[in-house]
Formats: structure tokens, sequence, C-alpha cells
């Protein structure tokens, strides 16, 4: 059985459909990412698998749960991040933390979930005195307090600095590997790749992708180079056959089959005209182009 099963979920808010008969699974043992604009409808579908919002329509199951009618035996089986909030503001982190443990007493020890979280040297800072990303860290190992067998995680690295980012991502894959099925919302498209092993992506209130990134990539390579600004394309497709796309600061896409035929290609004629190869990159395209072929924006949802 799937930790998380959702069939034709429908959410609406009066005559707004935010969720319009969405599908899909979580696995135990793996990172979900769930991708999207602002306003796709993933927010509204992951908070009603927390069982915070009820379904109009369709089937929620986490860990065999409903989450609208048995959320108390769920919860203690479910950590939840939310990006923002949910601890008061005086609260000291050794403390909340320690509270956290005891609430679900699955013999999680608070000290160590400080340090895991890189927080033990701001253990006795309350909430308003941390960073943005130090409330990151502490939202993080409140949910991971109750030693959850499904995480949901929404922008666990928002505001977090580079080795901050380490840690969690660090965190996380070892919550997926020891058994945990971990749903993560984030708009970090680089972190979806460095984590996911399955990514949705959702746009106006439906997936319009469900898959591992490979599945995703797939049929569509590409040649990505840097050069000299304002190259010659014309003179690239006459001689070359490869058409290239102008991203900017220099940079070009050539859809293509990555073939070293193509490269070779490519390369003689940058060499031919006396023009720079700063960066080549070949291969599938990254999930940044993925999101961008597949969405087309949204406002806050």
């Amino acid at each position: 059985m799937s930790a998380v099963e959702i069939v034709d979920l429908v959410v609406r808010y009066g005559e707004l459909v935010a969720v319009a008969g969405v599908s899909f699974t979580a696995e135990h043992g793996a990172v979900t990412a769930v991708l999207g604009p602002n306003g796709a409808g993933k927010t509204t579908t992951i908070e009603t698998c927390e069982g915070y919002r009820r379904p109009t329509s369709g089937s929620v199951r986490v860990l065999g749960l409903d989450p609208a009618t048995e959320q108390a035996r769920l919860s203690e089986r479910m950590g939840v991040m939310l990006q923002e909030g949910g601890v008061y503001p005086s609260a000291r982190v050794r403390d909340t933390v320690r509270h956290y443990c005891a609430l679900y007493d699955r013999g999680v020890a608070a000290d160590d979930l400080v340090a895991a979280v890189g927080l033990q040297e701001r253990a006795a800072a309350t909430w308003r005195r941390l960073s943005g990303g130090e409330q990151q860290r502490l939202s993080l190992a409140l949910a991971l307090a109750a030693r959850p067998d499904v995480a949901f995680l929404d922008e666990p690295t928002a505001g977090v600095d580079v080795h901050g980012r380490d840690t969690i991502r660090s965190i996380v894959r070892r919550l997926a590997d020891a058994g945990c099925a971990v749903v993560l919302a984030t708009h970090e498209l680089d972190e979806a790749e460095r984590l996911a092993d399955r990514v949705i992506i959702f746009d106006h209130g439906q997936v319009v992708a469900d898959g591992t990134l490979d599945e995703l990539r797939r049929g569509h390579d590409e040649i990505r180079f840097r050069s000299a600004d304002g190259i010659d394309l014309e003179d690239l497709v006459r001689s070359t056959g490869l058409v290239a796309t102008a991203t900017g600061n220099g940079e070009y896409v050539v859809s293509s089959a990555t073939d070293p035929h193509a490269l070779a290609r490519l390369t003689a004629w940058l060499g031919d005209r006396g023009l720079p190869l700063v960066d080549l990159r070949a291969g599938a395209q990254r999930l940044e182009d993925v999101f961008r072929r597949l969405t087309s924006g949204g406002d806050d949802g």
C-alpha cells in the first residue's frame, strides 16, 4: 500500500476550483517532490493530506487513514513542516523540541534532534530571535520529533544558507532511506533535482506530470553552451544544421540529440570563427526546463 493515495481529488472554495481531479501516490522510502507555479493547487492538496482542509470530492488516504476524519490517529505518525509560523514567539529552541518529543513519545532525544539540525549553539534562543533559516531548521526538527512514517515538508530550505541547505537535504535523504514517505513541496527546482525520487508537477489545479526525473526528461535532449553574446545563429544552422536559441548572458541551447557528431560540428564551427567556448553541457533537459515547458504560472495558492 502506498503511504499517500489521492484519487480524483477536487477542492472548491465557493466558485473557485483550486484542485480539479488530482490523482497521485507517494511511496514509503522515497522523496516525492510536489512542484508547481503559485496558485497551481499543490498547497491545497498537501493541506488536504494533512487534514487541514476537507475535500469537496474524491478520496485521500494517508497511511491508510482518512485525514479529514482520522487526523488524531494520523498525527501520531505524521510529521508536518509549515513554511511559516506555528511556534510561539517567546518559545525557546530546546524547550520547544523537548515539548514536541514528549508529546509524540516516539523515543526521539530532543538534544540529538537540536544537534542534527545544527541549532545546538542557539538552543536557548527564542523563536523571535532566530533568523529565517534558523526558524526553518527548528520547524524541521519539530516535524522529525514524531519519528514520522510520512512527512510533509513545505519549502524546508527557504531562507537557509548554503551549509544549512546541505544539512537539511542530508536529513531529508536519510529520513526517506529509513523508510519514511517524504512529500516535499518546493519552489527550489535544484533542490527537487537533487533529492526527488519522483516528481509531481501541478498546473491550474491539475497534475500535468508524474514520474521520475529520467521519465520527465525523456525525449528532450539538449546541448547547452556559453560563448560570446550575439553569435550568428543563422550561420550556425546553415553550416551545421544545429538550431540554437539564445537564453541570455551568452548562453545558448540547441535542442538536439546529444551525439558526438553534433558536438563536434558545434565546437568546430566555434573554433573556425574564433569564438570562445566557456561552458558546454549535453544531455537531458534540466528540471527547470521541463517545468517551464509544462507550466504557465499563476497566482498564490
